[in-house]
């Protein structure tokens, strides 16, 4: 692909496609056509390797790698990308991790192509916030737990103040809600201090790193043992922490059967 690649008459398109938490049997079947129709794929690090093969032998596929923490792409580089493979007649799929419009960027990728004339589709895919609490066998809702439910990264862009964690304790305390916090490993311990102030120290939460995947590993304790569990269980990224009374089973389980490996309690 180059800058002063003609446009074609016939100009290709793009799909932004939720590639879900890992596991492809939880792809859409939208999500799966789209894949295998895909000329180029754009990649993003998070999707899982068992679904990039679900492509088509001859599609193109560039890995664009999007870890919290780790060396990314710059966005502006992949928007190019995309924006230059349409326009040289490609069927472009961006596949990302989860939903892509859930922390996932979509909306500044959707934004940027429509700036250029291109019409974007977008199918969804499974977040993994709720895939990993399924995994759990645990609602993110309950009528007589949780009225509702907040996803929010924990991860500020640089120069953003990023979330008022006290405010946003003090409303879940009062609404019932249950939290979902994305990319909140590294910042753990603040997340719990300030959680604290608004929320019971008993509290449960879990923390579930490489959701649907084989290799899924999660932890469940109280609030105020979250930092401290996820140092002790050599908890990472990709996690979730869900933070909320839906959880009260769980922990109470965990409590008084014992526990394997891939499954403790603080």
């Amino acid at each position: 692909m180059t800058l002063d690649t003609p446009t074609p008459l016939t100009q290709g398109s793009c799909t932004l496609v939720g590639a879900g938490p890992g596991d492809p049997e939880l792809l859409t079947i939208k999500a799966l056509k789209a894949i295998q129709s895909a000329t180029v794929l754009l990649v993003d690090d998070l999707v899982s390797d068992a679904i990039v093969a679900l492509a088509s032998p001859t599609a193109r596929i560039i890995h664009v790698g999007k870890r919290g923490g780790c060396k990314s792409t710059p966005q502006a580089f992949i928007e190019k990308l995309m924006l230059m493979a349409v326009r040289e007649g490609e069927t472009v799929v961006r596949l990302k991790g989860g939903d892509p419009f859930l922390f996932g960027r979509g909306g500044e990728e959707v934004a940027s192509l429509q700036a250029s004339g291109i019409q974007v589709n977008v199918v969804n895919g499974i977040t993994a916030g709720l895939a990993a609490v399924t995994s759990l066998g645990v609602p993110l809702t309950h009528r007589e737990h949780a009225h509702g439910v907040v996803f929010i990264t924990g991860h500020a862009k640089p120069g953003d103040s990023g979330t008022d964690w006290r405010a946003l304790a003090a409303t879940a305390h009062s609404a019932r809600l249950t939290l979902v916090i994305y990319m909140g490993v590294s910042g753990a311990a603040s997340i719990q201090d300030e959680l604290l102030i608004g929320l019971p120290a008993q509290t449960p939460v879990a923390i579930i790193q490489n959701a649907s995947l084989p290799e899924q590993r999660h932890a469940v304790c109280t609030l105020e043992e979250l930092h401290a569990t996820i140092q002790r269980e050599h908890l990472a990224s990709p996690s979730v922490i869900v933070v909320g009374d839906v959880m009260q089973g769980l922990l109470a389980i965990q409590q008084t059967v014992p526990l394997t490996d891939s499954s403790r309690v603080a």
